[in-house]
């Protein structure tokens, strides 16, 4: 049973840790784990539903707007998400922003229960499955006061990879559930487990003392450079993520319709972007982030550019392959970019203060806060990315009846973001060299 507020907590204290803090942080991980996972299940629910609209007649474009409307509300919803654990309580915020699923899950039914149902009333509608992406800025700033630094990128990662893989469960099942008892059951299948995650955060989780914060006083972090050119790399990583997942059903349906039933498959892309994230953190933690998600950057223009051969081509082995390939990488570097959040925050707070003082104590609970607080705006600002996504293949398919232009527009960014994270974390000379010494 939760404590339901814990006023010590040492996590780098390595007695504690070992004597009491793991396995307190181990249970508030699941249960963590387990509300995300929802939350991304409503979040991204319509990325199917959208491919079994056809007897509303809607065109293509107007199909990416309704996936592009919860990505657009969800990434703005991240900012005040963020404070909700820090304002009150990271047990009490979990129940409520699980209790919040209810409202898209019950919508969804409502929208696809009328064949009258009008376009303007499915993009209200599906804007609302906005609030399961909100879930995600609250749970790892929750959960990052949980872990020590030396653990935060596999901790992290685990719970962001849990959250994540809701886009490939709400791909895999939502078709068999929509098949056996109509399109209204896509909402109404996730109620009893909505509820089962409110009561699960309710009785197991844990609020702590030392992560309360006035949100006010955590705002002060937007005006750190390094809040923002963070958010610009998670628009290239999770953004791409989310976006390039969401997106997977209805290319597949527009550009090779032909091959239409084979969108079963398309929950494979998110399942292996999640799965590796964590392996994105493990290898930051060891090599520093900075230098995985230079590469990685890399690697994603690489695949890009496969995808799209895929697509001159009319090769859907060769656009499938390419493609899951790209989502791999977007899980990577999620990982990598995640762990560099905290690392940079500490790097800044602690520069020229000797280990071992009180004064390096106080100084690393104030790097933990103000990474905390940097997480909403980085993953809110990063989210926007599924937005952007969407709206480039709608718009470049619209325009020119395929997806080229978008995809050249994506892999030029990827080149930007490579040489934002080398200018910025990895030379040893310049305007921030403690960041590359401290292996950010």
């Amino acid at each position: 049973m939760a404590k339901r507020w814990i006023s010590e907590w040492r996590p780098d204290d390595p007695g504690f840790w070992e004597n009491d803090g793991k396995k307190v942080a181990r249970r508030n991980l699941i249960f963590s784990i387990f509300a995300e996972h929802l939350g991304f299940t409503l979040w991204t629910v319509w990325s199917i539903v959208t491919v079994k609209l056809g007897d509303y007649k809607f065109s293509t474009d107007q199909l990416f707007w309704i996936v592009s409307l919860p990505n657009l509300i969800g990434s703005a919803l991240r900012i005040p998400y963020t404070f909700g654990p820090a304002k009150f309580g990271g047990r009490n915020f979990t129940v409520f922003s699980a209790l919040m699923l209810l409202i898209p899950a019950v919508l969804l039914a409502v929208a696809v229960g009328n064949p009258a149902t009008p376009y303007w009333v499915f993009l209200l509608i599906a804007a609302t499955a906005g609030l399961g992406g909100g879930n995600f800025a609250s749970s790892m700033a929750n959960i990052t006061y949980f872990y020590p630094q030396s653990k935060q990128g596999s901790a992290l990662g685990l719970n962001a990879a849990g959250g994540n893989i809701g886009v490939s469960s709400v791909q895999l099942v939502m078709p068999l559930v929509i098949g056996a008892f109509g399109l209204a059951a896509a909402g109404l299948f996730w109620i009893p487990f909505i509820l089962a995650a409110a009561l699960g955060a309710y009785f197991f989780m844990d609020n702590l003392t030392s992560a309360k914060a006035n949100p006010r006083e955590q705002l002060k972090i937007a005006g750190r450079a390094q809040t923002w050119i963070m958010a610009v790399l998670y628009i290239g990583t999770f953004g791409s993520f989310i976006g390039y997942s969401t997106a997977f059903p209805l290319l597949i349906k527009s550009q090779f319709p032909e091959q239409a039933s084979l969108i079963t498959l398309a929950f494979l892309g998110p399942l292996v972007g999640s799965l590796i994230r964590p392996a994105g953190g493990w290898l930051a933690d060891r090599i520093g982030g900075a230098r995985v998600t230079l590469v990685n950057f890399g690697a994603m223009a690489g695949a890009v550019a496969l995808v799209w051969q895929g697509l001159a081509q009319g090769s859907f082995t060769l656009f499938f392959c390419a493609y899951m390939l790209l989502i791999a990488t977007t899980g990577v570097g999620n990982g990598s970019t995640y762990r560099m959040i905290p690392a940079i925050f500490r790097a800044k707070a602690t520069a020229g203060i000797a280990p071992g003082t009180l004064a390096y104590e106080e100084a690393l609970a104030v790097g933990k806060r103000n990474a905390s607080a940097a997480v909403g705006i980085i993953s809110a600002v990063g989210a926007f990315g599924g937005f952007f996504i969407n709206r480039g293949f709608g718009s470049s398919i619209a325009a020119t009846g395929g997806a080229g232009a978008a995809l050249a527009a994506f892999a030029a960014f990827y080149g930007l973001c490579a040489v934002l994270t080398w200018a910025c974390y990895l030379r040893t000379v310049g305007s921030v060299p403690s960041l590359a010494a401290a292996r950010v």
